[in-house]
């Protein structure tokens, strides 16, 4: 049976919407840097305020938050590392109808975007 999914408006999105465990089934590196961990990333477990990020190599966990930036009050995760700050872009967010199975599409500074889906 085909999954339907209804697109959620990024201006209004509550942040409980981007907690969770989410896979990373693709990855567009441009000009990122292909070493680092988010870029080898398999998994990204966002909770509250509390982040985790699975790779080949060693995993990263830090903090996070939601920013919205003040004309369109877009979504921007705030992911914080033990030695830097990284900021994504939310470009898209969808979900089925019941929640129960969510995509989310993130875009870094560094131009690498992942393509997140849950569970």
């Amino acid at each position: 049976m085909t999954q339907y999914l209804l697109d959620v408006n990024l201006q209004q999105v509550p942040d409980p919407y981007l907690h969770g465990s989410w896979r990373v089934v693709d990855r567009v590196l441009s000009q990122a840097d292909p070493a680092t961990p988010l870029a080898q990333a398999t998994f990204l477990h966002l909770q509250d305020g509390h982040w985790q990020l699975e790779t080949g190599a060693a995993p990263a966990s830090g903090r996070w938050t939601v920013e919205r930036d003040s004309l369109l009050s877009r979504p921007y995760l705030q992911l914080q590392l033990a030695t830097e700050s990284v900021t994504a872009l939310v470009t898209r967010l969808r979900r089925s109808a019941d929640g129960a199975y969510r995509t989310l599409v993130l875009y870094f500074q560094s131009g690498l975007e992942l393509f997140l889906v849950y569970p």
